[in-house]
Protein backbone atom coordinates (compact mmCIF):
# COMPACT_ATOMS: atom_id res chain seq x y z
CA UNK A 1 0.00 0.00 0.00
CA UNK A 2 1.63 3.63 -1.27
CA UNK A 3 2.43 5.53 2.22
CA UNK A 4 0.93 9.08 2.36
CA UNK A 5 2.85 12.17 0.91
CA UNK A 6 3.23 15.19 3.65
CA UNK A 7 4.11 19.07 2.51
CA UNK A 8 6.86 21.14 4.29
CA UNK A 9 7.91 24.58 3.92
CA UNK A 10 11.59 24.78 4.48
CA UNK A 11 13.64 27.68 4.67
CA UNK A 12 16.44 28.39 1.47
CA UNK A 13 18.31 29.92 3.29
CA UNK A 14 19.26 28.35 6.86
CA UNK A 15 17.42 25.25 6.34
CA UNK A 16 14.36 25.69 8.91
CA UNK A 17 11.41 23.84 8.73
CA UNK A 18 8.04 23.78 9.97
CA UNK A 19 4.40 22.04 8.38
CA UNK A 20 2.96 25.82 7.49
CA UNK A 21 4.29 28.68 5.45
CA UNK A 22 5.23 31.58 6.73
CA UNK A 23 6.35 34.88 5.09
CA UNK A 24 9.34 35.47 7.30
CA UNK A 25 11.59 32.45 8.87
CA UNK A 26 11.53 32.37 12.86
CA UNK A 27 15.39 31.38 12.45
CA UNK A 28 17.12 33.11 10.21
CA UNK A 29 14.45 36.14 10.07
CA UNK A 30 14.62 36.58 6.36
CA UNK A 31 12.15 37.13 4.34
CA UNK A 32 9.75 35.28 1.63
CA UNK A 33 12.88 32.06 1.72
CA UNK A 34 10.19 29.52 2.61
CA UNK A 35 9.85 26.82 -0.41
CA UNK A 36 7.14 24.06 -0.60
CA UNK A 37 8.90 20.82 -0.42
CA UNK A 38 7.15 17.07 -0.41
CA UNK A 39 8.51 14.23 1.49
CA UNK A 40 7.07 11.10 -0.30
CA UNK A 41 8.42 7.95 0.69
CA UNK A 42 7.16 6.82 -2.60
CA UNK A 43 9.69 8.80 -5.01
CA UNK A 44 12.73 6.98 -6.24
CA UNK A 45 15.95 7.37 -5.01
CA UNK A 46 17.25 9.60 -7.57
CA UNK A 47 14.04 12.18 -7.30
CA UNK A 48 14.82 12.62 -3.59
CA UNK A 49 17.38 15.13 -1.70
CA UNK A 50 19.78 14.20 0.90
CA UNK A 51 17.38 15.13 3.16
CA UNK A 52 14.45 12.95 2.40
CA UNK A 53 12.49 15.50 0.44
CA UNK A 54 12.00 16.66 -3.26
CA UNK A 55 11.07 19.98 -4.42
CA UNK A 56 7.59 20.15 -5.92
CA UNK A 57 7.37 20.70 -10.04
CA UNK A 58 5.68 23.38 -11.15
CA UNK A 59 4.64 23.61 -14.67
CA UNK A 60 6.69 25.75 -17.34
CA UNK A 61 5.45 27.39 -21.15
CA UNK A 62 6.62 25.44 -23.48
CA UNK A 63 8.12 28.09 -24.92
CA UNK A 64 10.88 28.59 -22.15
CA UNK A 65 11.41 24.98 -22.65
CA UNK A 66 15.12 24.49 -24.15
CA UNK A 67 15.92 21.70 -26.74
CA UNK A 68 18.98 19.30 -25.45
CA UNK A 69 20.97 17.74 -28.39
CA UNK A 70 21.24 14.11 -27.11
CA UNK A 71 24.68 12.68 -27.96
CA UNK A 72 24.89 9.20 -28.75
CA UNK A 73 27.32 6.01 -27.91
CA UNK A 74 27.89 3.69 -30.75
CA UNK A 75 27.91 0.08 -30.12
CA UNK A 76 30.99 -0.80 -32.20
CA UNK A 77 28.09 -3.03 -34.08
CA UNK A 78 27.15 -1.74 -37.47
CA UNK A 79 23.77 -3.41 -37.55
CA UNK A 80 22.94 -2.87 -33.88
CA UNK A 81 23.57 1.00 -34.34
CA UNK A 82 21.37 0.99 -37.41
CA UNK A 83 18.57 -0.32 -35.60
CA UNK A 84 18.97 2.19 -32.73
CA UNK A 85 18.99 4.99 -35.01
CA UNK A 86 22.63 6.09 -34.99
CA UNK A 87 23.51 4.46 -31.53
CA UNK A 88 22.71 4.41 -28.33
CA UNK A 89 21.01 8.17 -26.57
CA UNK A 90 22.26 9.51 -23.44
CA UNK A 91 19.96 9.24 -20.61
CA UNK A 92 18.04 6.13 -22.65
CA UNK A 93 16.67 2.82 -21.54
CA UNK A 94 16.65 -0.10 -23.75
CA UNK A 95 14.89 -3.28 -23.92
CA UNK A 96 16.03 -6.54 -25.74
CA UNK A 97 13.38 -9.01 -25.83
CA UNK A 98 14.19 -12.62 -27.33
CA UNK A 99 13.94 -16.52 -26.58
CA UNK A 100 16.18 -18.13 -24.54
CA UNK A 101 19.64 -19.06 -26.41
CA UNK A 102 18.88 -16.74 -29.15
CA UNK A 103 22.13 -14.70 -28.22
CA UNK A 104 21.05 -11.53 -26.27
CA UNK A 105 24.04 -11.85 -23.75
CA UNK A 106 26.10 -12.47 -26.49
CA UNK A 107 25.07 -9.55 -28.11
CA UNK A 108 25.45 -7.39 -24.98
CA UNK A 109 29.08 -8.85 -23.86
CA UNK A 110 30.22 -8.10 -27.67
CA UNK A 111 28.86 -4.29 -26.92
CA UNK A 112 30.10 -4.05 -23.55
CA UNK A 113 33.78 -4.81 -25.10
CA UNK A 114 33.25 -2.64 -27.63
CA UNK A 115 32.28 0.09 -25.63
CA UNK A 116 34.70 -0.30 -23.10
CA UNK A 117 37.45 2.07 -25.25
CA UNK A 118 35.65 5.34 -24.18
CA UNK A 119 32.95 4.43 -21.45
CA UNK A 120 32.88 2.58 -17.98
CA UNK A 121 30.74 -0.41 -18.36
CA UNK A 122 28.38 -2.01 -15.78
CA UNK A 123 27.36 -6.04 -16.20
CA UNK A 124 24.90 -7.11 -14.23
CA UNK A 125 23.39 -10.62 -14.33
CA UNK A 126 20.81 -12.40 -12.39
CA UNK A 127 20.73 -15.47 -14.47
CA UNK A 128 24.95 -15.82 -14.35
CA UNK A 129 28.02 -16.67 -12.65
CA UNK A 130 30.48 -13.83 -13.01
CA UNK A 131 32.89 -17.40 -14.08
CA UNK A 132 29.88 -18.18 -17.02
CA UNK A 133 30.55 -14.42 -18.59
CA UNK A 134 34.42 -14.65 -18.63
CA UNK A 135 34.21 -18.31 -20.24
CA UNK A 136 31.28 -16.83 -23.29
CA UNK A 137 33.65 -13.76 -23.37
CA UNK A 138 37.00 -15.87 -23.54
CA UNK A 139 35.15 -18.63 -26.33
CA UNK A 140 34.24 -15.50 -27.98
CA UNK A 141 38.01 -14.38 -28.49
CA UNK A 142 36.95 -10.70 -26.69
CA UNK A 143 38.60 -9.20 -24.12
CA UNK A 144 36.10 -7.51 -21.15
CA UNK A 145 38.97 -7.59 -18.15
CA UNK A 146 38.05 -4.07 -17.96
CA UNK A 147 33.98 -4.73 -17.59
CA UNK A 148 32.88 -4.39 -14.03
CA UNK A 149 31.07 -7.28 -12.95
CA UNK A 150 27.96 -7.53 -10.36
CA UNK A 151 26.26 -11.07 -10.16
CA UNK A 152 23.06 -10.15 -7.99
CA UNK A 153 19.24 -10.57 -8.14
CA UNK A 154 18.67 -7.19 -5.65
CA UNK A 155 18.08 -4.19 -6.68
CA UNK A 156 19.72 -2.46 -3.68
CA UNK A 157 22.92 -4.15 -4.51
CA UNK A 158 22.77 -2.94 -8.06
CA UNK A 159 21.97 0.77 -7.31
CA UNK A 160 24.78 0.76 -4.65
CA UNK A 161 27.07 -0.12 -7.10
CA UNK A 162 25.80 2.04 -9.74
CA UNK A 163 26.64 5.29 -7.13
CA UNK A 164 30.20 4.09 -6.34
CA UNK A 165 30.90 2.83 -9.92
CA UNK A 166 29.10 5.59 -11.98
CA UNK A 167 29.16 3.70 -15.08
CA UNK A 168 28.04 5.09 -18.26
CA UNK A 169 26.68 2.07 -19.63
CA UNK A 170 25.08 -0.10 -17.49
CA UNK A 171 23.64 -3.88 -18.68
CA UNK A 172 21.00 -5.66 -16.55
CA UNK A 173 20.76 -9.39 -17.66
CA UNK A 174 17.67 -9.85 -16.85
CA UNK A 175 15.23 -7.15 -15.24
CA UNK A 176 12.82 -10.27 -14.59
CA UNK A 177 15.85 -11.58 -12.35
CA UNK A 178 15.76 -7.83 -10.33
CA UNK A 179 14.24 -8.30 -7.17
CA UNK A 180 13.95 -5.28 -4.27
CA UNK A 181 12.93 -5.81 -0.78
CA UNK A 182 10.55 -2.98 -0.87
CA UNK A 183 7.91 -5.54 -3.07
CA UNK A 184 8.91 -8.73 -1.57
CA UNK A 185 11.68 -10.89 -2.44
CA UNK A 186 10.06 -12.37 -5.36
CA UNK A 187 11.49 -11.77 -8.68
CA UNK A 188 9.27 -11.36 -11.63
CA UNK A 189 6.02 -10.11 -10.27
CA UNK A 190 4.43 -7.17 -11.93
CA UNK A 191 4.97 -5.03 -8.99
CA UNK A 192 8.89 -6.09 -8.75
CA UNK A 193 9.23 -5.35 -12.61
CA UNK A 194 7.74 -1.70 -12.50
CA UNK A 195 9.31 -1.12 -9.26
CA UNK A 196 13.31 -2.12 -10.67
CA UNK A 197 13.28 -1.09 -14.19
CA UNK A 198 11.42 2.57 -12.65
CA UNK A 199 14.34 3.03 -10.10
CA UNK A 200 17.17 1.92 -12.72
CA UNK A 201 15.56 3.97 -15.18
CA UNK A 202 15.38 6.87 -12.72
CA UNK A 203 19.48 7.01 -12.28
CA UNK A 204 20.01 7.53 -15.78
CA UNK A 205 17.88 9.70 -16.61
CA UNK A 206 19.49 12.10 -14.20
CA UNK A 207 23.16 11.45 -15.99
CA UNK A 208 24.97 10.72 -19.25
CA UNK A 209 24.45 7.19 -18.92
CA UNK A 210 22.52 4.25 -21.07
CA UNK A 211 20.50 1.57 -19.87
CA UNK A 212 20.38 -1.91 -21.62
CA UNK A 213 17.98 -4.32 -20.20
CA UNK A 214 17.30 -7.50 -21.42
CA UNK A 215 13.65 -9.31 -21.35
CA UNK A 216 12.01 -12.80 -21.31
CA UNK A 217 9.37 -13.66 -23.49
CA UNK A 218 6.16 -15.61 -23.40
CA UNK A 219 5.33 -18.41 -25.69
CA UNK A 220 3.54 -16.09 -27.91
CA UNK A 221 6.70 -14.48 -28.47
CA UNK A 222 5.93 -11.38 -26.17
CA UNK A 223 8.05 -9.63 -23.36
CA UNK A 224 6.74 -11.29 -20.55
CA UNK A 225 5.50 -9.15 -17.70
CA UNK A 226 3.37 -5.80 -17.84
CA UNK A 227 3.15 -3.90 -20.92
CA UNK A 228 3.60 -0.58 -18.77
CA UNK A 229 7.44 -1.96 -18.82
CA UNK A 230 7.83 -1.39 -22.73
CA UNK A 231 5.71 2.18 -21.61
CA UNK A 232 8.22 2.73 -19.07
CA UNK A 233 11.84 2.65 -21.62
CA UNK A 234 12.62 4.64 -24.74
CA UNK A 235 13.09 1.57 -27.25
CA UNK A 236 12.11 -1.87 -26.97
CA UNK A 237 13.77 -4.48 -29.81
CA UNK A 238 12.89 -7.90 -30.08
CA UNK A 239 15.65 -10.07 -31.54
CA UNK A 240 14.38 -12.89 -34.11
CA UNK A 241 15.98 -15.94 -35.52
CA UNK A 242 15.10 -18.06 -38.51
CA UNK A 243 15.81 -22.02 -38.48
CA UNK A 244 19.21 -21.54 -39.93
CA UNK A 245 21.83 -19.27 -37.71
CA UNK A 246 20.54 -16.24 -38.82
CA UNK A 247 19.37 -13.31 -36.33
CA UNK A 248 17.19 -10.22 -37.31
CA UNK A 249 17.28 -7.51 -34.73
CA UNK A 250 13.76 -5.40 -35.02
CA UNK A 251 12.55 -2.25 -33.49
CA UNK A 252 8.49 -2.45 -32.05
CA UNK A 253 9.62 0.98 -30.22
CA UNK A 254 12.68 3.98 -30.40
CA UNK A 255 11.90 7.72 -29.32
CA UNK A 256 15.01 8.57 -30.71
CA UNK A 257 14.78 6.68 -34.24
CA UNK A 258 12.67 4.63 -36.60
CA UNK A 259 11.20 1.64 -36.29
CA UNK A 260 11.58 0.53 -39.79
CA UNK A 261 15.27 -0.73 -39.52
CA UNK A 262 16.17 -3.98 -39.60
CA UNK A 263 19.50 -5.43 -38.03
CA UNK A 264 20.74 -8.46 -39.41
CA UNK A 265 23.37 -10.92 -38.26
CA UNK A 266 24.68 -14.53 -38.53
CA UNK A 267 25.34 -15.95 -35.10
CA UNK A 268 29.15 -17.74 -35.78
CA UNK A 269 31.39 -19.93 -33.54
CA UNK A 270 33.37 -16.01 -32.49
CA UNK A 271 29.66 -14.76 -31.68
CA UNK A 272 27.18 -12.93 -33.86
CA UNK A 273 28.51 -11.18 -36.96
CA UNK A 274 26.99 -8.29 -38.89
CA UNK A 275 25.78 -9.23 -42.67
CA UNK A 276 26.72 -6.48 -44.84
CA UNK A 277 24.48 -8.23 -48.03
CA UNK A 278 21.75 -9.48 -46.81
CA UNK A 279 20.57 -10.14 -50.56
CA UNK A 280 23.30 -12.70 -50.43
CA UNK A 281 20.75 -14.63 -47.87
CA UNK A 282 17.72 -13.75 -49.16
CA UNK A 283 18.95 -15.14 -52.57
CA UNK A 284 19.15 -18.61 -53.35
CA UNK A 285 22.21 -19.46 -55.39
CA UNK A 286 21.07 -21.81 -58.45
CA UNK A 287 22.82 -24.13 -61.49
CA UNK A 288 20.75 -24.79 -64.48
CA UNK A 289 17.28 -23.17 -64.90
CA UNK A 290 14.89 -21.40 -61.99
CA UNK A 291 12.54 -23.83 -60.98
CA UNK A 292 8.44 -22.88 -61.42
CA UNK A 293 6.98 -20.67 -58.52
CA UNK A 294 9.64 -18.91 -57.51
CA UNK A 295 10.00 -15.01 -57.72
CA UNK A 296 12.07 -12.01 -56.96
CA UNK A 297 10.95 -8.96 -55.47
CA UNK A 298 13.01 -5.93 -54.38
CA UNK A 299 12.15 -4.75 -50.47
CA UNK A 300 13.05 -1.76 -48.18
CA UNK A 301 13.83 -2.27 -44.94
CA UNK A 302 14.59 0.93 -42.93
CA UNK A 303 16.85 2.95 -45.18
CA UNK A 304 18.29 0.14 -47.23
CA UNK A 305 16.97 -2.32 -50.16
CA UNK A 306 17.69 -5.45 -50.74
CA UNK A 307 16.13 -8.60 -53.01
CA UNK A 308 13.99 -11.64 -51.44
CA UNK A 309 13.05 -14.96 -53.46
CA UNK A 310 9.49 -15.78 -52.57
CA UNK A 311 8.71 -19.37 -53.62
CA UNK A 312 5.05 -20.43 -53.98
CA UNK A 313 3.41 -23.98 -54.50
CA UNK A 314 -0.01 -25.37 -55.31
CA UNK A 315 -1.43 -28.55 -54.87
CA UNK A 316 -5.42 -29.89 -55.49
CA UNK A 317 -7.06 -28.99 -52.49
CA UNK A 318 -8.03 -32.11 -50.48
CA UNK A 319 -11.92 -32.57 -49.54
CA UNK A 320 -12.57 -29.21 -51.78
CA UNK A 321 -11.77 -26.66 -48.81
CA UNK A 322 -8.36 -24.82 -50.00
CA UNK A 323 -6.29 -23.57 -47.57
CA UNK A 324 -3.04 -21.49 -46.93
CA UNK A 325 0.29 -22.05 -45.50
CA UNK A 326 2.42 -18.98 -45.16
CA UNK A 327 4.29 -18.00 -42.13
CA UNK A 328 6.35 -15.27 -43.49
CA UNK A 329 3.83 -13.48 -45.42
CA UNK A 330 0.12 -13.22 -43.81
CA UNK A 331 -2.36 -15.52 -44.92
CA UNK A 332 -4.78 -12.91 -45.90
CA UNK A 333 -2.38 -11.09 -47.94
CA UNK A 334 -2.17 -14.52 -49.89
CA UNK A 335 -5.31 -14.76 -50.29
CA UNK A 336 -6.26 -11.49 -51.37
CA UNK A 337 -3.37 -11.71 -54.11
CA UNK A 338 -5.20 -15.46 -55.11
CA UNK A 339 -8.64 -14.00 -55.25
CA UNK A 340 -7.23 -10.93 -57.85
CA UNK A 341 -5.61 -13.91 -60.34
CA UNK A 342 -8.32 -15.85 -60.49
CA UNK A 343 -11.29 -12.95 -60.58
CA UNK A 344 -8.78 -10.88 -63.69
CA UNK A 345 -7.17 -13.69 -65.08
CA UNK A 346 -9.27 -16.59 -65.10
CA UNK A 347 -6.81 -19.05 -63.65
CA UNK A 348 -8.49 -21.27 -60.72
CA UNK A 349 -6.90 -21.14 -56.87
CA UNK A 350 -10.45 -21.52 -55.31
CA UNK A 351 -9.48 -25.52 -55.45
CA UNK A 352 -6.11 -25.38 -54.45
CA UNK A 353 -3.93 -25.33 -51.41
CA UNK A 354 -1.67 -22.68 -51.23
CA UNK A 355 1.97 -22.73 -49.82
CA UNK A 356 4.11 -19.70 -49.14
CA UNK A 357 7.95 -19.40 -48.20
CA UNK A 358 10.46 -16.62 -48.26
CA UNK A 359 14.23 -17.55 -49.13
CA UNK A 360 16.20 -17.02 -45.46
CA UNK A 361 13.18 -17.23 -43.20
CA UNK A 362 12.28 -12.75 -43.03
CA UNK A 363 9.15 -11.65 -42.80
CA UNK A 364 7.45 -9.36 -45.14
CA UNK A 365 4.48 -6.97 -44.73
CA UNK A 366 5.16 -3.84 -47.04
CA UNK A 367 2.44 -3.90 -50.05
CA UNK A 368 5.75 -4.08 -52.70
CA UNK A 369 5.60 -7.56 -52.34
CA UNK A 370 2.19 -7.64 -54.19
CA UNK A 371 3.08 -8.28 -57.80
CA UNK A 372 6.18 -10.45 -56.89
CA UNK A 373 3.67 -13.12 -54.88
CA UNK A 374 1.29 -12.85 -57.84
CA UNK A 375 3.91 -13.45 -60.44
CA UNK A 376 4.89 -16.46 -57.88
CA UNK A 377 1.56 -18.13 -57.67
CA UNK A 378 0.86 -17.78 -61.56
CA UNK A 379 4.11 -19.46 -62.22
CA UNK A 380 3.66 -22.33 -59.92
CA UNK A 381 -0.14 -23.17 -61.17
CA UNK A 382 0.83 -22.87 -64.39
CA UNK A 383 4.12 -24.91 -64.25
CA UNK A 384 6.18 -21.98 -66.08
CA UNK A 385 9.14 -20.69 -64.45
CA UNK A 386 9.63 -16.64 -64.50
CA UNK A 387 12.60 -15.65 -66.47
CA UNK A 388 15.83 -15.92 -65.14
CA UNK A 389 17.55 -12.70 -62.92
CA UNK A 390 13.76 -10.94 -62.70
CA UNK A 391 12.52 -9.01 -60.56
CA UNK A 392 9.18 -7.82 -59.72
CA UNK A 393 8.23 -4.72 -57.77
CA UNK A 394 4.39 -3.18 -57.67
CA UNK A 395 1.51 -3.06 -55.27
CA UNK A 396 -1.50 -5.47 -56.39
CA UNK A 397 -4.89 -3.52 -56.37
CA UNK A 398 -7.93 -5.29 -56.44
CA UNK A 399 -8.82 -3.85 -59.48
CA UNK A 400 -5.55 -5.96 -61.10
CA UNK A 401 -3.85 -2.92 -61.18
CA UNK A 402 -0.14 -2.32 -60.32
CA UNK A 403 0.08 0.73 -57.95
CA UNK A 404 3.51 2.75 -57.65
CA UNK A 405 5.14 1.95 -54.21
CA UNK A 406 8.03 3.95 -52.80
CA UNK A 407 11.56 4.83 -53.02
CA UNK A 408 11.12 2.79 -56.96
CA UNK A 409 14.40 4.07 -57.78
CA UNK A 410 16.49 2.66 -54.81
CA UNK A 411 14.77 -0.33 -55.23
CA UNK A 412 15.32 -0.72 -58.93
CA UNK A 413 19.54 0.44 -58.17
CA UNK A 414 19.58 -2.37 -55.83
CA UNK A 415 18.06 -4.93 -58.41
CA UNK A 416 20.86 -3.39 -61.36
CA UNK A 417 23.39 -3.62 -58.50
CA UNK A 418 22.81 -7.17 -58.17
CA UNK A 419 22.95 -7.73 -61.97
CA UNK A 420 19.20 -8.19 -62.35
CA UNK A 421 18.35 -8.10 -66.58
CA UNK A 422 14.29 -7.68 -66.29
CA UNK A 423 12.84 -5.15 -63.65
CA UNK A 424 9.16 -4.88 -63.97
CA UNK A 425 7.55 -1.78 -61.92
CA UNK A 426 5.02 0.62 -62.01
CA UNK A 427 6.23 3.85 -63.42
CA UNK A 428 8.40 3.87 -66.15
CA UNK A 429 12.02 3.89 -65.55
CA UNK A 430 14.91 3.66 -67.74
CA UNK A 431 16.44 -0.14 -68.21
CA UNK A 432 12.80 -1.61 -66.72
CA UNK A 433 9.69 -2.97 -67.88
CA UNK A 434 6.57 -0.79 -66.92
CA UNK A 435 3.27 -2.71 -65.99
CA UNK A 436 -0.08 -0.88 -64.83
CA UNK A 437 -1.99 -4.16 -64.28
CA UNK A 438 -1.92 -7.71 -63.64
CA UNK A 439 -2.02 -8.66 -67.31
CA UNK A 440 0.65 -6.55 -68.48
CA UNK A 441 2.77 -8.20 -66.02
CA UNK A 442 1.62 -11.70 -67.01
CA UNK A 443 2.50 -10.83 -70.39
CA UNK A 444 5.90 -9.36 -69.82
CA UNK A 445 6.84 -12.35 -68.03
CA UNK A 446 5.41 -14.66 -69.48
CA UNK A 447 5.04 -13.65 -73.33
CA UNK A 448 1.83 -14.26 -72.45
Amino acid sequence: MAKKKSIIYKCSNCGYSQPAWLGRCPECGEWNTMEEHITDPNASSSQLKSNGTAVKIKPVPLSKVTIQDEGRFSTGNVEFDRVLGGGATKRSAILIGGEPGIGKSTLLIQTAANMLKKNKVLYVSGEESAGQIKGRAVRLGINVDDVEILCTLRLEDILDALDSLNPTVVIIDSIQTVYSVECGVVPGTVNQLKYCANELISWVKERDSVLFMTAHVTKDGNIAGPKSLEHMVDTVLSFERTKDEVRFLRSQKNRFGSVDELGIFEMEATGLKCVSDPSALFLTRRKGEIPAGVACAAVFEGSRAFIVEIQALTVPAKANVNRVYSEKIDNARVSRVAAVLEKRLGIKFSDQDLYINVAGGIRLSESAIDAALAAALYSARTDLPLPESSVIIGELSLAGEIRPVTKQKQRVKASKDLGMKVITTPEKEAGTICTENVKELITALFKK
